[in-house]
């Protein structure tokens, strides 16, 4: 036998192929999961972004109620700052100045809104709180400056600024009590007409502090007799 013949005698037979073990199978399925669940992820992102609202409209509730109750926050800050400078009691100044700093902060959160979705800060020829079925009547008008519900009169705010000591502190907490219940009665129409959810998230905050605020205001008419 030739040399040729014996080493090919003396081969071993090849080995039979090796089957994936159970860490190489899970390192396929990881990855084949991953490209399903990606996949996935691109799909839910691309609906959400179709199904996502379109911007308010000038004419939304959204809009309107942004508009007015900047209106309405604007009195009450000017209310509060008429009263820290007529009496020098702290309970009083202590609620006004919190009173004035929140609702100037919420006034710039609503026009900042509306600069974001580009609408007007004024809709022209559309009455306060047409948003929430109450405007466009046809009256003749608010009287006397008392633009939306709650607000005070102008003669209303000149008695407030003549006034000083204990009557401006009772004055101002009739005032600031009515003022409040017309934007709570606002701002639960937000809750349930607008459609973004900042706004009625806001909303409802301002619903929960007013009425937190209301109570405050009634114990410190009662300490003063009113």
């Amino acid at each position: 036998m030739s040399r040729t013949g014996e080493d090919d005698g003396d081969l071993a037979p090849a080995p039979p192929p090796r089957r994936p073990d159970r860490t190489q199978w899970a390192a396929v399925t990881a990855v084949a999961l991953a490209l399903l669940f990606a996949g996935g992820a691109v799909t839910v992102a691309s609906a959400e972004r179709e199904e996502a609202p379109a911007t308010p409209g000038t004419l939304s509730a959204d809009a309107g109620f942004a508009r007015d109750m900047a209106v309405h926050h604007q009195q009450a800050v000017e209310m509060s700052f008429i009263v820290r400078d007529r009496t020098r009691n702290e309970e009083v100044r202590r609620l006004a100045y919190d009173i004035a700093n929140t609702q100037a902060n919420q006034r710039g959160m609503m026009l900042g809104w509306l600069d974001l979705w580009g609408l007007p800060k004024i809709e022209s020829g559309v009455e306060p709180m047409t948003w929430m079925g109450m405007g466009g009547s046809g009256d003749t008008g608010p009287l006397d400056g008392a633009l939306m519900p709650g607000m005070a009169t102008n003669a209303q705010l000149d008695q407030l600024r003549r006034a000083s000591g204990r009557e401006a502190e009772v004055l101002y907490l009739k005032l600031m009590t009515e003022h409040h219940r017309g934007g709570v009665h606002m701002a639960e129409g937000c809750v349930q007409k607008c459609s973004v959810d900042i706004e009625r998230n806001l909303a409802q905050g301002m619903v929960d502090a007013q009425k937190s605020e209301m109570l405050l205001m009634a114990d410190m008419l009662a300490k003063r007799g009113a």
